[in-house]
């Protein structure tokens, strides 16, 4: 197999973290594995930061099968520098500094990437910064631009407002032209979802999100809604959605069971949808990160639009970071350092 490499000899081995048995945070284990090499249509990145992101947790309390062709290591996002690539890659060259939306692995110093899951470093961010982007502006582009079709000028609700997923949803629907509303748990992660742009913040922990949202849009209600609760959460944003309204799942916290009045669905033309990325093809992924590159990552060099990270850890501290997701006290993205 051709692969052309940096100038600089690789390592064959990498430090990296397993999940040792499914479990608690406590089985994220330190390990050595060989490096991985690229395929011709892949990229062999040196990861200088990794994404922490749900799935991640959800994998390694065994709750999220591993797909086949993916890597047994957890992380699905990166950011580093290119320092070898396949044959058949055009568009990337060695030394050449991007984050990529991956397909496991990304918890080690070494990672692969399809060519076009990758994407430029924004000017002016760090590989830090760019590490904290993929997996959420995926995620947010597929299901709110594009199973949602959100439109300039139209209304969104972002359950989980504070979540990654939440800080990049609101940050970029603002951007685009869009009204902005949010849920979250507290009043404090409430001000941050206002200070990222949105124009009301409710908590659902002492207020009727339904409610407040017909208020706040006239009794039109929300063009849209971002929904990873599910459950008994359906009904209501249902009553919230406006005539035509389209309701996007992507995760299920409260459950994967509701129920459904087709009758309004009916009347209303409302249209549930949603889905899953990783088991997506790369030729779909890189058909996102084609739209991310014309469309989104010039707001982002703009400063229209700004990573949320609320912390990082090292490689080594990846069972604290796991352990700060599952208390879900963050407002924003997780980290790991390498």
């Amino acid at each position: 197999m051709a692969i052309i490499m940096a100038q600089m000899p690789l390592p064959k081995a990498m430090r990296a973290v397993e999940i040792a048995r499914p479990g608690g945070p406590e089985v994220l284990t330190p390990a050595e594995r060989p490096l991985p090499v690229p395929k011709p249509n892949e990229i062999l990145i040196k990861v200088a930061a990794a994404g922490v992101n749900r799935p991640d947790v959800l994998q390694r309390s065994g709750n999220y099968p591993v797909p086949r062709d993916a890597s047994d290591l957890p992380g699905l996002e990166v950011a580093g520098e290119v320092v070898a690539k396949g044959a058949a890659v055009t568009m990337w060259q060695p030394g050449d500094p991007v984050c990529a939306l991956v397909h496991g692995g990304g918890y080690a110093e070494y990672c692969v990437a399809p060519d076009v899951q990758a994407l430029p470093v924004p000017k002016g961010l760090s590989l830090v910064q760019a590490a904290s982007l993929p997996e959420t502006f995926f995620t947010v582009w597929s299901n709110v631009y594009d199973r949602g079709r959100l439109a300039p000028g139209e209304s969104l609700l972002v359950q989980g407002g504070s979540s990654g997923i939440g800080v990049t949803a609101i940050q970029m629907a603002v951007a685009t032209g869009n009204r902005v509303f949010a849920t979250a748990g507290s009043d404090e992660k409430c001000a941050a979802c206002v200070r990222l742009g949105a124009e009301k913040a409710i908590n659902y922990r002492t207020q009727d999100f339904a409610a407040e949202i017909k208020t706040a849009t006239g009794g039109k209600g929300v063009d849209v809604i971002l929904d990873m609760v599910g459950g008994d959460y359906v009904p209501k944003e249902l009553k919230c959605l406006a005539d035509e309204g389209r309701l996007v799942f992507i995760a299920f916290l409260r459950g994967p069971k509701t129920e459904l009045d087709i009758n309004e669905l009916m009347r209303r033309r409302l249209t549930l949808t949603g889905s899953t990325l990783r088991p997506r093809p790369v030729e779909f992924k890189g058909y996102v990160a084609r739209n991310l590159r014309e469309k989104i990552w010039p707001l982002i060099e703009a400063g229209r639009i700004r990573p949320q990270i609320y912390r990082t850890f090292a490689l080594a501290q990846a069972s604290e970071a796991h352990r700060l997701m599952e208390s879900s006290k963050h407002i924003g993205k997780l980290v790991l350092t390498f």
